[in-house]
């Protein structure tokens, strides 16, 4: 694993001078577009997969596409996720980082519910070390901030798990400006997990401030175009000029949109999967971009 490192990343949204890759935080260089592990799981991310031995090759085959980054949960099956990466790729290639997440508990297909007490944090945590088969975890993120546990117990159990070299590096998920700013105060924030794509920007102004602050954000329902991917609408008008996919090209604006964006598309099915990965060859132009950029608002 490479040493801790602050991140290099500048503000220079919608630059076509982009990077492959970015320096987290605590964690080191990895490559901007990785393999998020949530649809490798059963029907509402809920039990095993249709096909155990398809989702085990689905992860052999992001990392032989030069993937360094997956990123996973506890809840994801719940369980199972975390159990076919380590199924699949342990022991780890020298280079490769796991992220996780803990933070939300499952009572059913679909159904989420917060739980941010500190003994509950520190007991995923301790699972998912187990069922990842590691020593440390590269990056811990916490998936949801209960709101009936006061914040700073959450953050700082999360700050002890790192202090006791537990966790490398720690990460948020759906939260705000003010979140990050309060989470800040008790460790090195390396990346923030909100819901960001085309159609969905909600989160700009904590694009921003990741930006500002060298963290890196990792959009997730990366692909989610809507009406734009329908057959005539921007998105498929881009992909067929460029003889690309409109989840290619979707993925190639967010690449493009900002020099911390890392999307992480998710999927059970290895065309697809290749298909992804391939995004990030794509090069989009200045007027292919404003005009994505402009129909998304």
């Amino acid at each position: 694993m490479s040493p801790d490192t602050k991140s290099t990343a500048t503000k220079s949204t919608g630059t076509t001078n982009q990077s492959a890759t970015i320096d987290l935080k605590d964690l080191g260089t990895v490559q901007r577009l990785g393999f998020g592990a949530m649809r490798i799981v059963g029907d509402g991310v809920w039990g095993e997969p249709a096909d155990r031995a398809a989702a085990v090759a689905v992860v052999r085959r992001a990392v032989e596409l030069g993937v360094d980054f997956i990123d996973t949960a506890d809840s994801y099956g719940p369980n199972i996720s975390e159990e076919i990466i380590a199924e699949a790729l342990h022991p780890y290639k020298d280079g490769l980082r796991i992220a996780t997440k803990v933070g939300f508990t499952r009572t059913g297909p679909n159904k989420w519910v917060p739980v941010g007490r500190p003994e509950y944090l520190r007991q995923q945590t301790e699972l998912s070390l187990r069922k990842l088969k590691v020593d440390t975890i590269d990056l811990l993120q916490l998936h949801r901030i209960d709101p009936k546990v006061d914040a700073e117990e959450q953050f700082g159990v999360l700050r002890e798990l790192q202090d006791e070299g537990k966790v490398r590096a720690l990460g948020l998920s759906q939260v705000s400006v003010a979140e990050l700013e309060a989470a800040g105060k008790h460790f090195t924030v390396s990346t923030v997990q909100n819901r960001y794509n085309l159609t969905d920007r909600s989160s700009e102004d904590v694009l921003r401030y990741s930006e500002e602050n060298g963290i890196g954000f990792i959009p997730w329902a990366p692909i989610s175009a809507g009406e734009l991917a329908q057959p005539g609408g921007p998105l498929d008008e881009a992909a067929t000029r460029l003889d690309a996919t409109t989840s290619q090209v979707a993925l190639a604006w967010l690449l493009r949109r900002s020099p911390v964006m890392m999307p992480i598309p998710g999927t059970g099915s290895v065309s697809h999967l290749e298909e992804n990965i391939a995004a990030a060859g794509i090069t989009l132009d200045d007027d292919t971009y404003a005009g994505l950029e402009a129909a998304g608002k």
